[in-house]
């Protein structure tokens, strides 16, 4: 576990929040696990029936550590990072995001498996993959034209033009805008709402709103494998060593 991820518990709500505020919340493979964990021991817990994530600070995540990027060395596949998103396609009980300031790569396809999210005006979503020579992962090149048009994906996407807050919502990237001082307590309060509701409706409601789970896997598959490309081609190590001496 690590100290960059705060896990508790309220009544059955299951909380995670990144807390490595000094830097932006990026996530290190640490995290990863530690959200792993977190996932895996809640999908039998009965006790628990939502997932609520946040952060600490005033960005949601910078997305992954970029030096961890520049150090990996071995299978793309069982990476922390790819671990942690399948965790997340594979979660059966409902998952809601607080997102109050930037959410940058991860930090935005992440929330293309939550089932609600709310967000501050200050919030804004980007995946600047291509930017880092790197290819879209967490299925989002499937989930994101989905869920905001085409059009729209291919501005987040290939551009890597972030979208704000108030853009989000109009695409339908999240549900809410509220301030960054009721935005928590909003969320941990629509998350005991569907704590309340019956167990057995809302689970099957909820899969059959996901019935395409199999095509997002054989999709995720492939971008691993693509991603696995782009993380040992010359162009993403010139981007991450630029990034690096920023």
């Amino acid at each position: 576990m690590t100290e960059h991820i705060k896990i508790s518990r309220q009544n059955s709500i299951l909380h995670v929040r990144f807390t490595r505020e000094e830097k932006k919340n990026a996530i290190t493979g640490a995290m990863y696990v530690a959200m792993t964990h977190a996932l895996t021991s809640a999908s039998t817990d009965e006790n628990i029936r939502v997932i609520v994530f946040s952060a600490a600070g005033n960005i949601f995540t910078a997305g992954n550590d970029i030096t961890d990027f520049v150090t990996f060395a071995g299978s793309i596949e069982i990476s922390p990072a790819a671990l942690f998103i399948k965790a997340l396609a594979n979660f059966q009980k409902p998952m809601i995001a607080a997102v109050n300031g930037k959410a940058v790569g991860i930090g935005t396809t992440m929330l293309l498996h939550c089932d609600l999210v709310y967000a501050s005006p200050e919030a804004s979503f980007s995946t600047p993959f291509v930017d880092l020579g790197l290819v879209p992962e967490a299925g989002a090149s499937l989930l994101l034209p989905m869920r905001i048009g085409y059009a729209r994906a291919a501005q987040m996407l290939l551009l890597g033009e972030p979208f704000s807050a108030a853009h989000a919502l109009e695409a339908g990237l999240i549900n809410e805008i509220m301030s960054a001082d009721t935005l928590l307590e909003h969320t941990l309060s629509k998350a005991a709402t569907i704590a309340t509701k019956p167990q057995n409706a809302l689970t099957a409601s909820r899969a059959l709103m996901r019935s395409g789970q199999e095509a997002l896997k054989n999709h995720m598959d492939k971008e691993f494998a693509q991603f696995a490309l782009a993380l040992n081609s010359s162009e993403a190590r010139e981007a991450f060593l630029a990034f690096v001496k920023k």
